[in-house]
């Protein structure tokens, strides 16, 4: 594996000291994903059915001086040689082993104001960081918070490039954003406003202007019910306006949460698309047909369907903590009143979580019936998780 480009973590930490750095923090973590189905006619742990990945992550960041901070992210892939034994599908591009450096930024605060440029995460709703796979996507940006406002957020963002890419194929998904970073169309500039004056519940408006492409906006509400301990309320409203287009795409989602009992979470979504849609209601940073969707419904593991334009869709999800491991089970019902629409799906994940110490462990079964996989007819995966935390 060549870890060249990991080299600047390591020099911004070995060089900490010599260059007066305070509060230099060091993180990271090693991980390993596998995972096997039985569509076609191959059956589950079949090395033409299965795909796998390792990475590492090392992340530094510290103080230069004060109120200005830094943080560097790198990340190296391989498969350890294991599309040659156990498998034969990779989750990032092409098998090769890569590195990248995934965040690499400058941040300063005065007073309540925070601007952070560079390289970094996002977590908006119409352009974010997926953390689905072995390792996010990333963005070149510049971002501006400010709390001057009482239970005020305010923020304003130009987001330049992104390495966000996501394929599709015989029932498989994988993202590839080590494989360099792009324009983010020709731009994109976002501002939001987030409020919890009233303080059960917390609201949010954001808007975007993709240059040259579409203007979109995405409104949302969550509540902790007063006269029901534990009952929360959420509601959302999303709308991309293509430019030099009437074609648009809108969609709104309903959730109910209850955590009145000890250890245990449940919640109801539902969500409805605008069957004249042009474009997904999902993230537009990866490839908008398998894009991961911030409303309510989206599904644990088959993403791209919630979002399409005519879709109906419907989320129950339970979590509880049994103390030997904390397991979740999650159905998502998409259908379409498109007759000639070919995302239709329902989906059912069970899920069993345990750390062991620095160890975190998942195991997930995944029940697939959609009409445009495995030629229309249902199939299984099994799918394990190990990251190794220091």
């Amino acid at each position: 594996m060549k870890l060249v480009k990991m080299s600047l973590a390591a020099a911004v930490l070995l060089g900490a000291s010599a260059f007066a750095i305070d509060n230099v923090k060091v993180s990271g973590d090693a991980k390993l994903f596998y995972n096997t189905n039985d569509s076609g006619t191959l059956s589950l742990f079949d090395k033409d059915n299965s795909y796998a990945d390792t990475a590492l992550r090392l992340g530094v960041t510290g103080d230069l001086l004060k109120g200005v901070s830094f943080g560097v992210t790198g990340y190296a892939i391989s498969t350890l040689g294991l599309e040659n034994n156990l498998v034969s599908h990779v989750w990032e591009g092409t098998g090769a082993d890569q590195s990248v450096i995934g965040e690499a930024w400058l941040a300063g605060t005065m007073g309540k104001t925070t601007v952070k440029v560079g390289r970094m995460e996002l977590d908006t709703p119409f352009a974010f960081s997926e953390k689905w796979s072995i390792i996010p996507n990333t963005f070149d940006a510049a971002v501006l918070i400010n709390q001057d406002l009482p239970d005020t957020t305010l923020v304003g963002a130009w987001v330049g490039k992104s390495n966000g890419s996501a394929t599709t194929g015989a029932e498989y998904v994988v993202m590839a954003p080590s494989l360099g970073f792009s324009s983010f169309y020709q731009g994109a500039y976002a501002a939001a406003v987030v409020n919890n004056s009233f303080k059960p519940a917390t609201v949010q408006a954001w808007y975007y202007d993709v240059q040259h492409v579409a203007n979109a906006y995405w409104l949302q509400a969550d509540i902790n019910c007063q006269l029901v301990k534990g009952l929360t309320i959420g509601a959302q409203y999303a709308d991309i306006d293509l430019k030099n287009s009437s074609a648009d795409s809108s969609a709104y989602a309903f959730k109910l949460g209850y955590e009145g009992i000890q250890n245990l979470k449940v919640s109801a979504a539902y969500s409805d698309t605008d069957k004249d849609g042009a474009l997904k209601v999902s993230n537009i940073a990866t490839t908008n047909t398998t894009s991961q969707s911030k409303l309510y419904t989206e599904a644990w593991w088959n993403y791209g369907y919630v979002g399409t334009a005519g879709a109906e869709a419907f989320n129950v999800t339970a979590e509880y903590n049994a103390g030997f491991a904390k397991v979740g089970a999650y159905y998502t019902d998409v259908s379409n009143e498109i007759a000639t629409s070919t995302h239709e799906m329902t989906e059912l994940t069970v899920t069993a979580s345990k750390s062991f110490g620095p160890l975190d462990t998942t195991l997930a079964y995944v029940s697939t019936d959609a009409d445009d996989q495995n030629n229309g007819s249902q199939y299984n995966s099994v799918q394990a998780y190990l990251t190794l935390n220091f």
